[in-house]
């Protein structure tokens, strides 16, 4: 089964970065209040509102699909209804699964290291970044027999990854809720069809080198 958000027809393998990217720069996603995403998309700096905490940790998703299963198109609660998209180098991403734990035994789907969105610890040693993999989603929220990477970004390095690793923030909360909004009035409507609408982005397997592979326990 391809991937939401591809027009490839290839087999899925279960454990894979699929993301939006260039040349330069890789899409993922996080969602927040208001305050915190007006100040953000304003100055160009997520912790631009003074509601934002550098000190809690941050689960970002370079899935589309994924984060619109999290934050219910944006609709979840207050907490979650702006979606904004932040750009990073390649080498940042890269350089952020470097300092990552796995907290997910995926072969079953267990998460070893705590709760994915509040952060909080199971008792084993902590790291700046972890690492799990969830079931990936359709568009229409529908559980996949593969998986999406989540990363966790912890206090040590979310100064640098806010000041330094974010190259530009959009809101795309518009987008998502023209995406339910297609869903909900054209029950009949294809990946593609969306695709095409713009209400999917272009997601396509992202490679890391063998060393990170390894490390967030990535299929070979």
């Amino acid at each position: 089964m391809p991937a939401p958000g591809s027009n490839r027809k290839e087999t899925v393998k279960q454990c894979q970065i699929r993301a939006y990217y260039d040349k330069e720069t890789i899409t993922v996603y996080q969602a927040y209040n208001t305050e915190i995403a007006s100040a953000a998309v304003q100055k160009q700096k997520l912790s631009a509102s003074p509601q934002y905490r550098l000190a809690r940790m941050t689960w970002i998703k370079p899935s589309w699909c994924w984060m619109m299963y999290r934050a219910g198109y944006s609709y979840k609660d207050k907490n979650q209804e702006r979606i904004l998209a932040l750009k990073m180098k390649h080498e940042h991403f890269i350089e952020l699964l470097r300092a990552a734990r796995l907290t997910t035994e995926h072969d079953r789907g267990i998460a070893s290291g705590g709760n994915a969105e509040t952060g909080k610890p199971s008792g084993e040693r902590s790291s700046a970044v972890k690492v799990q993999w969830d079931p990936e989603r359709t568009p229409r929220l529908e559980k996949l027999g593969y998986r999406s990477i989540q990363i966790g970004i912890s206090s040590v390095l979310a100064a640098t990854w806010v000041d330094e690793w974010i190259v530009r923030i959009e809101d795309v909360t518009e987008k998502a809720r023209a995406l339910e909004r297609e869903l909900r009035e054209n029950s009949g409507v294809t990946d593609e069809e969306l695709l095409l609408r713009g209400l999917l982005p272009p997601e396509r397997e992202f490679s890391v080198p063998l060393d990170v592979r390894r490390l967030i326990g990535m299929d070979p």
